[in-house]
């Protein structure tokens, strides 16, 4: 990703904000507690001073922190599996933090640390100083739970789902009492992967979802990041049928997902919705911009166990943001075009200090 040229990379910008953000990352979210073995991975895309950070607000709350660091791999959530010894250190962490811009989440040392000896995990991966301020040391993070188990509660209650947007988004798909999972809550349970704060997912019955998803805030992988023109995605039974759009970020899209070579790389994997109030704007980089305040990011490719749908392999992964949607549950409008309509979810916006509610 490009970053600002003498304002990110400088070591002292927002030295106080990250330590801050790091230490309550570590401490009030992941829950370290002294004695534990927590394991951070990152590669040569990833910002330094995060990870430094990280390792000692971990030291602080007396447990132990184990960095390993690689090289950046080609591939982004693919089923290649790392260097042996990344291996061996994630099967044996209390706590894994994953930092790596190409991360090998979907992996099967992935699978052996989490599923199966327990690791609390998170996906932070790409995570630099602006995400860490943003996502974590600006906000209140026990409201924005509170956010997502409120939706969670309203998306599990309801059947028929209808998301629209002014840039040409009408997609119809039935839930028919599937489980919301609240991917953005606090690393309690052992074996339960969390993602960043402010975001819920899940999948609909799959065959029930039909019509046309367009892409207009970002899109990766491919490396597309912030999205100069719409990708649009006519869906038929949870497959793409046609991908279009009047600029070169559609064919890209499209050349890539055939260059797979994997049928399941044409299926919907997962709707989410994003809602960190620190997050007002797309950045090209996905763990924040699939937290946008108000938007929803939609995957495809592989589904994990845990989003609750049917459950798949593929080839890879990847995940597009559509700003300003509208949402109706059983025609109850939930948000219009990027703003929350529900009474309980505009009391909870206030409550957070959003700006407008």
């Amino acid at each position: 990703m490009d970053f600002k040229i003498g304002i990110e990379m400088r070591d002292e910008y927002k030295r106080l904000e990250t330590a801050r953000g790091a230490l309550k990352f570590m401490r009030d979210f992941m829950l370290v507690k002294p004695g534990e073995n927590v394991v951070f991975n990152y590669d040569t895309c990833v910002d330094e001073r995060v990870v430094k950070a990280l390792a000692e607000a971990t030291y602080s709350l007396d447990a132990s922190p184990v960095v390993v660091y690689t090289s950046t791999g080609k591939g982004f959530y693919g089923k290649a599996n790392p260097p042996a010894p990344l291996s061996a250190a994630v099967a044996a962490a209390d706590v894994w933090v994953e930092l790596s811009y190409a991360p090998i989440m979907h992996s099967e040392p992935y699978r052996q640390a989490v599923d199966i000896n327990g690791a609390r995990y998170v996906c932070a991966t790409g995570l630099d100083v602006e995400m860490l301020v943003n996502l974590i040391e600006k906000v209140n993070i026990d409201k924005v739970i509170e956010l997502g188990e409120y939706f969670k509660k309203a998306l599990e209650e309801s059947d028929e789902i209808i998301v629209k947007s002014e840039s040409g988004t009408h997609l119809v798909a039935h839930q028919k009492g599937r489980n919301v999972r609240h991917s953005g809550i606090k690393a309690s349970m052992k074996g339960y992967p969390v993602m960043m704060p402010g975001q819920t997912s899940w999948c609909p019955i799959e065959e029930t979802i039909n019509g046309t998803l367009v892409f207009d805030g970002a899109l990766f992988p491919p490396e597309i990041g912030i999205l100069q023109n719409k990708i649009m995605i006519d869906f038929e039974n949870g497959r793409i049928k046609k991908i279009y759009g009047d600029g070169q970020e559609a064919k890209m899209f499209d050349e890539w997902l055939k260059g797979l070579n994997d049928p399941n790389m044409f299926r919907l994997a997962h709707y989410s919705q994003g809602f960190n109030p620190g997050v007002t704007h797309c950045t090209g980089r996905i763990v924040e911009d699939e937290r946008v305040f108000g938007c929803m990011e939609f995957g495809i490719g592989s589904q994990g166990k845990r989003i609750g749908g049917s459950y798949w392999d593929a080839a890879s992964h990847t995940d597009g943001i559509l700003l300003r949607p509208s949402i109706y549950l059983d025609g109850r409008p939930l948000e219009e075009n990027g703003i929350y309509v529900d009474p309980v979810a505009r009391r909870l916006c206030a409550e957070l200090g959003v700006e407008g509610y």
